[in-house]
């Protein structure tokens, strides 16, 4: 996730970040976020600018009475997407829910569906590729679209190594790694690359540092 500000920091923090709060409450034009957060109406556009820049604000004129039209700004759903949310909670709820009422085999085929359900979703505008090395790239990219930090690297014995520093569902796959992991995960991942016998190698749900899945060039 970006920063709001020039450099590194959680989306929210700073003066880009006090402006989606604003936001968040109704359009509002750069003369109303000034005078809420008492900086120059210059300020407040250029923050605006740099947020329309990564989408997550979007300009419209309004007539409001006699004058010319106003200009207000609104979140975009990108812009909604930098708010902290809360989901490992209610997965958690969910799993723990399923596993007590019928069991882990139940929920080890739901989850299986489902992330083969969520590649087909997310691989809809991404072309096809024919080599191995064409269809990690592919995965990297789709996997970056859901959130995680990942990379290609290549092994010294030629396979090909997929490796994510981040985990978007962390808290619930360090309470149920082998089916968020071996299970979810390993679906997706399978499914976004369109390749099977993928070897999870590591995962952060299991204590590791990181998640690698090593690719045959098979």
């Amino acid at each position: 996730m970006q920063a709001a500000n020039a450099g590194d920091g959680d989306a929210l923090e700073g003066t880009r970040g006090k402006i989606l709060e604003e936001l968040a409450a109704g359009p509002k034009t750069a003369r109303d976020l000034a005078r809420t957060l008492r900086i120059q109406e210059s300020a407040a556009r250029g923050h605006l600018d740099r947020l329309e820049e990564r989408g997550w604000v979007v300009p419209a004129f309004r007539r409001e009475g006699v004058g010319r039209p106003r200009k207000r700004y609104s979140l975009t759903a990108l812009g909604q997407d930098q708010f902290p949310k809360k989901y490992d909670l209610m997965v958690d709820a969910i799993v723990d829910g399923l596993l007590a009422h019928e069991g882990e085999g139940y929920v080890s085929a739901v989850l299986a569906e489902a992330g083969e359900r969520v590649a087909k979703e997310v691989a809809r505008d991404v072309g096809p590729a024919r080599s191995p090395e064409e269809r990690a790239r592919n995965l990297v990219l789709m996997l970056n679209r859901l959130g995680f930090r990942s990379r290609v690297e290549k092994t010294p014995d030629g396979r090909l190594r997929v490796v994510r520093t981040n985990c978007v569902f962390r808290h619930s796959a360090l309470a149920h790694p082998y089916l968020l992991c071996d299970v979810f995960d390993k679906h997706l991942t399978e499914a976004l690359l369109g390749e099977v016998g993928i070897d999870l190698e590591d995962s952060i749900g299991r204590g590791g540092l990181r998640c690698s899945h090593l690719i045959p060039l098979a």
